[in-house]
């Protein structure tokens, strides 16, 4: 029953994460769009787009975010394992007893920002809180905070998957047959 449960948890997280990931890349078109069109009304009409350097900002932390799962759950996070590249040829056990340790650390480390990140999130949606120059161009908080907080905490539970299943690249494991 345990390993059914972690399955189709594996099997939710892994949706999510290629999907998150997808919008994340949507983020980057949109944002290359609005960079050429700022360009384009700069050099053709002087009168650059308004809002330009506020939605790079926002879109970068979102574009991070929004990648994240999808990142750790194919482990092309940026680390350096060739510790545990040496050990794991002459001591297998010990780096995969040494990965389960680093992916609870990193699991621990990505829910302390999810909870952080949550109430601040509920804060600027309540308080409508903006970002940018009033009366020019005004972004909320709010969207920004929740993708960091959606983002760490699906990156947590890869991450608890991980701990679990003892595997990193492939972490999806089958039901058994019943």
């Amino acid at each position: 029953m345990f390993t059914s449960a972690v399955a189709g948890l594996s099997r939710v997280a892994r949706f999510l994460s290629v999907a998150t990931n997808a919008l994340g890349t949507l983020v980057v078109l949109a944002l290359v769009a609005i960079l050429n069109i700022d360009v384009i009304a700069r050099g053709l009409f002087n009168a650059p787009l308004k809002g330009t350097y506020e939605i790079v900002q926002f879109s970068v932390v979102m574009i991070v975010f929004l990648q994240l799962p999808d990142v750790v759950r194919v482990d092309r996070l940026t680390r350096s394992d060739g510790f545990l590249g040496l050990i794991g040829t002459k001591r297998p056990g010990v780096a995969t007893g040494m990965r389960r340790i680093i992916n609870a650390l990193s699991a621990i480390f990505m829910g302390l920002i999810a909870y952080i990140t949550f109430p601040e999130f509920l804060h600027m949606w309540t308080t409508q809180d903006y970002f940018g120059v009033p009366g020019l161009f005004t972004l909320p908080w709010w969207p920004v905070k929740l993708v960091i907080t959606l983002g760490t905490a699906l990156a947590c539970v890869i991450f608890v998957i991980k701990v679990i299943t003892g595997r990193d690249r492939d972490f999806m494991i089958k039901e058994p047959s019943e």
